[in-house]
């Protein structure tokens, strides 16, 4: 019998985000979860070499290649969509776990103990992962809203003002290192990144 958890994840290239937005650049579910990724190592560095932290950066940048693995199933549900009420984020959440479930039984019966922990935010040890992580999910579609501005695309501006906010509100010291230091070069031309 074969196992088809790859194969699954291989499709997440097919998932786009911002469905509801006009996009200069589409993006799909796997490139998010490389960016995730991406920044959830910089975030982590960042509080373990500025702040004095001992974050498990390895183990944080696991959990972000897989934090949205169960679109794959699900598809990426707008943010205003899921958060419409608490009903239908509570409704969302148990699909997303369900989902996650599914995706393990996709995995021969030796991985999936070793997988189970980067499908499911069930463990409370991971709590400050999970937070590093949300804040590198946040940071993520924050960029995607200043790249899109940056090319003339109005579409994004209330949604950089509201994810701002979120960013704002996490109260992170990490964030608002990546935000004052490594941030302004995001929306940057090739020609001014060269000068």
């Amino acid at each position: 019998m074969h196992a088809h958890f790859f194969a699954y994840m291989y499709r997440l290239r097919y998932i786009e985000r911002w469905s509801l937005m006009r996009n200069t650049v589409r993006e799909s579910v796997a490139e998010h979860s490389f960016h995730v990724a991406l920044l959830t190592h910089a975030l982590c560095t960042i509080g373990n070499e500025v702040f004095g932290r001992s974050l498990p950066v390895d183990r944080a940048v696991s959990m972000a290649l897989f934090h949205d693995a169960t679109e794959v199933f699900t598809g990426d549900i707008p943010t205003p969509v899921k958060h419409q009420n608490a009903d239908i984020l509570s409704a969302f959440r148990e699909i997303e776990r369900l989902a996650g479930d599914r995706l393990q039984g996709t995995l021969p019966p030796a991985l999936q103990s070793a997988y189970a922990p980067l499908l499911s935010d069930a463990d409370p040890a991971d709590a400050e992962l999970r937070r590093m992580i949300k804040a590198a999910d946040l940071l993520d579609a924050y960029i995607k809203c200043a790249t899109e501005l940056s090319a003339g695309n109005r579409e994004f501006a209330v949604a950089k003002t509201q994810i701002g906010q979120s960013l704002a509100a996490l109260e992170s010291d990490e964030v608002r290192y990546f935000l004052e230091h490594l941030a302004p070069s995001l929306e940057k031309t090739l020609d001014e990144l060269s000068d």
